[in-house]
């Protein structure tokens, strides 16, 4: 139903909640800046122009006012923080909305886990779109807690929080016809399906986008973006923490092509976020590139609401929500001060709300482990040479190597002066004594181990190491923290993060979590890696959608032929 109060403060009628005056306002319609106040009333913006009459008069002296940020592809859970503190994180920043499909939690936790996001963040000043995770489990290449069934899919489109489908990871599934993805396709029909098409092309390609699929995040080249965006995909251009992707995409934004484009960050550490931010570091970045500075906002506002359909969301106009950030100067892109439907709830970097304790009942046991030995950890050669999973710095994706290695006494043994590490993968949740072992060159360990139950997408415990015992010492610690991350060193645990909502989301302060995970990451740097963000990268290396191999507890994947290859 129309609003009358909000007609009637639009006309001058009656007197708004709020006027943010004096404001330089970044208009994404037209790409201009113009100057005016802004009245708001009931969480809605009535009016821009000369209005006077409010019962709180803010006046910005000439600070900049823009829409609130949109993240329009995220996985919260790769923050490691509860949904309260993760809010606390991202909403400083400007980000007051968020796009995610909450398929890490739903690998492990089903529907029981979006449930739990869902209803954490009703009260919280941020607003939580739901795109129904597609893809759960990802593959029939790896064990994962739970499986959502075309029907399961159906039942989740009709919630209110649901928007579309969350990407569509198999690919293979949809070119080949796989009946049960299909069905799941076409049960949103008519809403927004995001894709996930790593290096896919040509007919293929042709056939991916013509099952309805309009988006893709993975693309890692200017040149398979140029083409996605020409067969009239959305090209959400990618910055996480592990996945960095601005650089290389940036110049396929131009006058003709950026309404087709959106940043988003996919995958971000609660150390970035806290430091860097969330999707204002994309925007930052993008801008320090050479991007024009309102161009690059509306990329993380007006081009991501329009795609998604979010018709009062990304912009300074009538009848959106006041969801609006204050900035200093555009450059710098430095928040300083946020509006959630006409409440301040951020000020210079600090979150002006509560988030109250995590009480995750059902998800803290989700850690089941196997039989676990030094035995069961052997790799036995099959060959004159091994396959090894080459990590590309920067990327998620990987390279499939064959190298000589190392033997002794008849089993495989790391080879630490050629960066040739021991890689495992045990299944968590059923405890069927799945393990997968392998090689993983790329980490740079001169000794120790790490470990995390953060291994997407169906999170298992993933561990490498310069030897078995401190693999199986990390490992054993995750069992007991019921989740999380560990470094270990000649047998010993040298510092450890406990995650124990799904093995995946900490129940502590955003504060906290940040200094444990900054010191796992240190004692991870002191066993001699040179990755920025390690366990980021560790979590990847059992995501059987992403090119060319990876591991899992069934074993190598070769991801560009979809197979288990050993």
């Amino acid at each position: 139903m129309t609003d009358s109060r909000l007609i009637a403060v639009a006309r001058g009628d009656q007197p708004a909640d709020l006027i943010l005056a004096n404001a330089r306002i970044v208009n994404v319609f037209t790409g201009e800046i113009e100057s005016g106040s802004v009245a708001i009333v009931d969480g809605y913006i009535a009016g821009i122009g000369d209005y006077q009459d409010a019962e709180e008069v803010v006046d910005l002296a000439g600070r900049f006012l823009a829409p609130g940020l949109i993240n329009g592809h995220t996985h919260l859970e790769s923050s490691m923080l509860d949904v309260g503190q993760y809010v606390r994180a991202v909403v400083p920043h400007g980000t007051l909305a968020v796009v995610t499909d909450l398929h890490e939690i739903a690998n492990v936790s089903g529907l029981d886990g979006i449930r739990y996001v869902l209803n954490r963040a009703r009260r919280l000043p941020l607003d939580l779109y739901l795109m129904a995770p597609s893809c759960v489990p990802a593959t029939h290449l790896e064990t994962s807690g739970a499986r959502l069934d075309p029907e399961d899919i159906r039942r989740v489109l009709r919630w209110g929080e649901c928007i579309g489908l969350g990407e569509v990871m198999n690919f293979p599934g949809v070119i080949n016809r796989d009946e049960a993805m299909l069905n799941k396709i076409g049960f949103a029909e008519g809403k927004v399906i995001d894709g996930h098409a790593p290096g896919v092309s040509g007919k293929d390609l042709n056939a991916y986008i013509a099952a309805g699929i309009r988006s893709d995040h993975e693309s890692v080249t200017l040149e398979e973006a140029r083409e996605k965006l020409a067969r009239g995909m959305r090209v959400m251009i990618r910055e996480g923490s592990a996945e960095k992707n601005l650089e290389a995409l940036l110049p396929l934004v131009t006058d003709r092509t950026y309404k087709r484009c959106l940043f988003v960050v996919d995958d971000r550490s609660c150390v970035d976020l806290l430091h860097d931010g969330d999707i204002d570091a994309v925007v930052r970045k993008a801008i320090r590139l050479g991007l024009e500075p309102v161009r690059a906002i509306q990329m993380a506002t007006i081009n991501t609401a329009e795609y998604f359909r979010l018709e009062h969301l990304g912009a300074v106009a009538p009848g959106y929500l006041a969801n609006l950030i204050v900035l200093s100067e555009l450059k710098s892109l430095q928040v300083e001060s946020v509006f959630y439907r006409g409440k301040l709830v951020a000020r210079e970097g600090e979150p002006l709300f509560p988030a109250h304790r995590a009480r995750a009942r059902g998800l803290n046991d989700s850690v089941k482990v196997g039989p676990l030995s030094l035995e069961r950890l052997l790799l036995l050669p099959s060959g004159d040479t091994q396959y090894v999973i080459e990590i590309i710095p920067g990327q998620i994706v990987t390279r499939k190597r064959t190298e000589k290695v190392r033997v002794v006494d008849g089993a495989i043994v790391p080879d630490i002066s050629r960066d040739i590490l021991k890689l495992a993968v045990v299944e968590r949740h059923r405890a069927t004594g799945n393990i997968g072992v392998g090689l993983v060159s790329g980490f740079g360990l001169k000794r120790g181990a790490l470990a995390s139950s953060i291994a997407h997408d169906s999170h298992n415990i993933v561990a490498v190491g310069t030897g078995d015992e401190d693999i199986l010492t990390a490992i054993r610690e995750i069992e007991r923290l019921r989740g999380g991350l560990a470094v270990t060193d000649s047998g010993r645990v040298v510092a450890s993060l406990a995650l124990s909502i799904a093995g995946l989301l900490s129940d502590e302060p955003l504060e906290k979590v940040v200094a444990q995970l900054e010191r796992v990451e240190s004692a991870a740097a002191s066993m001699g890696t040179g990755l920025t963000s390690p366990f980021s990268t560790l979590s990847f290396v059992a995501l059987p959608v992403i090119p060319e191999l990876r591991l899992t507890d069934l074993g190598l994947v070769d991801v560009n032929e979809f197979r288990l290859i050993k």
